[in-house]
């Protein structure tokens, strides 16, 4: 990828349990059309790509007779291959990004870095066990499967919040942000961000 080349991945994944195409594009304006039979999970995708001024299309169908597990997962694991993707070999990015987001009563944080050593730390409890017909336990999958893909080291923490619409929303715009921060090209890096050479 040269510098003049748009930070941008596109992918496709088949499965017997769910196909999915998706579309980002980084340095975009939020542009967002999503549409993956998961309702809270489409508003959830825009609200990310929105406050991260990311472009994002996808397109997904999925075994929701059965339940929304798997479209939730491979969704997050096509959206950590596409900015693992599109960042490349990561060279001149600013690598951390972190965000605080009120949303009403609720504060998340979210603090990340791109550094190949994919983890998941997430420290949420909401007291819902279901918003509208969305399982909550599927976002931590969501979360953890991002992560692995893209590469990720992922901290998310709900400070405080008592509605669970209200705390993933905060997460999510937090992780837009977070992420905006973390791909944005740094003036002083050359190469990776890295004491040791390379990540």
């Amino acid at each position: 990828m040269t510098a003049a080349s748009p930070r941008a991945a596109s992918l496709s994944r088949a499965t017997k349990e769910t196909s999915i195409q998706l579309d980002l594009l980084l340095d975009g304006t939020g542009a967002v059309t999503v549409d993956t039979g998961v309702g809270f999970l489409d508003h959830m995708l825009i609200l990310m790509a929105v406050h991260g001024f990311f472009d994002l299309t996808v397109s997904a169908q999925g075994d929701v007779e059965v339940d929304d597990h798997h479209t939730v997962e491979d969704v997050g694991i096509c959206l950590g291959q596409a900015f693992a993707r599109a960042l490349g070999d990561k060279a001149g990015i600013s690598r951390y990004g972190h965000a605080y987001v009120p949303m009403d009563e609720a504060l998340a944080r979210v603090c990340l870095d791109f550094s190949n050593r994919p983890f998941l730390h997430y420290q949420v409890q909401i007291p819902e066990q279901k918003i509208g017909t969305f399982d909550v336990p599927l976002a931590k999958e969501f979360f953890r499967a991002f992560s692995l893909h893209a590469g990720v080291t992922l901290h998310i923490s709900l400070l405080h919040g008592e509605n669970g619409h209200h705390i993933l929303e905060a997460i999510f715009k937090a992780l837009g942000r977070a992420l905006a921060l973390a791909v944005a090209p740094h003036p002083l890096v050359r190469g990776q961000l890295s004491s040791k050479g390379m990540l």
